[in-house]
């Protein structure tokens, strides 16, 4: 049996309020391991690093390197390109925002978020990951 398949998956969030961070931390750091980091920047460092999340759950609004700079970033790389991200925002039109997004996302909830459907909507798309990776 493969011991490999027994390791948690691991999730990148990306958040700079502290609060969500430590909230997602909370509801997910039993099924997965978790890497949070407060900016788009920190979050493509990480990455650089050699880390390879299974998912990444991305607030769109940050100072700095915000989410959706960081998502074109990784989308048009060849190597972070198929990492399946899940977007977590506060802003207002965060469904037009999506729609006018050209790369593809896996999910978006508003904030504040129901903590069970966001952990029912990882788990299913890691679940896709998993059968796309075995074809």
């Amino acid at each position: 049996m493969d011991s490999v398949s027994f390791e948690k998956k691991q999730i990148l969030i990306v958040d700079d309020e502290p609060s969500i961070l430590k909230l997602l931390h909370f509801i997910l750091s039993k099924e997965y391991r978790i890497h949070a980091v407060e900016s788009g920047y920190k979050a493509h460092l990480w990455l650089e690093d050699g880390n390879f999340p299974d998912i990444i759950i991305l607030d769109l609004h940050m100072p700095h390197f915000d989410g959706t700079s960081f998502l074109k970033s990784i989308k048009i790389s060849g190597f972070y390109r198929e990492i399946p991200v899940i977007i977590l925002s506060a802003a207002e039109d965060l469904d037009q925002i999506v729609l006018n997004i050209p790369f593809k996302v896996e999910g978006y909830f508003p904030k504040p978020f129901n903590p069970e459907i966001l952990k029912n909507k990882i788990s299913s798309v890691l679940a896709e990951q998993q059968t796309s990776l075995a074809k």
